[in-house]
């Protein structure tokens, strides 16, 4: 009986460790993304980011997100996208609107692998606020909300939180945040 026990106790604490062991990787959209992936073999894995992906394919971007990089992403969530105004994601995946797509996903990409603290020294140095150039040729800024959360303000004065941050890929960093960010 003791044997049986010991050998179910030892068991059990190896399922835990394997358990605990694998949840080193952030899990987004239900799916673990793995730091060895790019951005685009994560981004296709999580539940929550079905429209980006959708909106990468029909802007063309696929190759160049599956590219070396190194590229920070702020990547809008499906719940982001359903708070434009009813249409906008039907009308902007439309293969007529392509060019204004890839002007609003690539403003939503900064050159360089940017983590949080990275970010955070930036409004630090910053007194407050920094400013990025994006991929698009835009201007974000990015500075801290109720002193702990990082916020993105675009060029129309909208704003984004980052509500995962540091989600490594093989070919830089994605920031999940709750809003779509838009450039003038």
């Amino acid at each position: 009986m003791n044997r049986k026990f010991v050998g179910i106790v030892a068991l059990l604490v190896l399922a835990v460790t394997y358990t605990v062991a694998g949840m080193d990787n952030p899990v987004v959209g239900g799916k673990e993304m793995y730091p060895t992936k790019n951005i685009i073999e994560n981004a296709v894995n999580s539940a929550d980011h079905t429209t980006l992906v959708a909106a990468v394919k029909a802007a063309g971007l696929v190759e160049t997100l599956e590219g070396p990089g190194p590229f920070t992403v702020f990547a809008p969530t499906n719940e982001a996208f359903d708070k434009l105004p009813a249409g906008t994601v039907d009308t902007l995946l439309k293969p007529g609107n392509k060019p204004t797509l890839t002007k609003i996903l690539t403003y939503h990409v900064v050159d360089g692998r940017l983590s949080a603290t990275d970010l955070m020294k930036k409004i630090k140095k910053g007194n407050g606020s920094a400013e990025l150039t994006t991929v698009e040729g835009g201007k974000l800024w990015v500075m801290l909300h109720d002193g702990k959360h990082i916020m993105l303000k675009d060029e129309k004065g909208g704003t984004a939180l980052v509500t995962v941050a540091n989600v490594f890929q093989s070919n830089g960093v994605i920031h999940v945040i709750d809003s779509v960010v838009m450039p003038n």
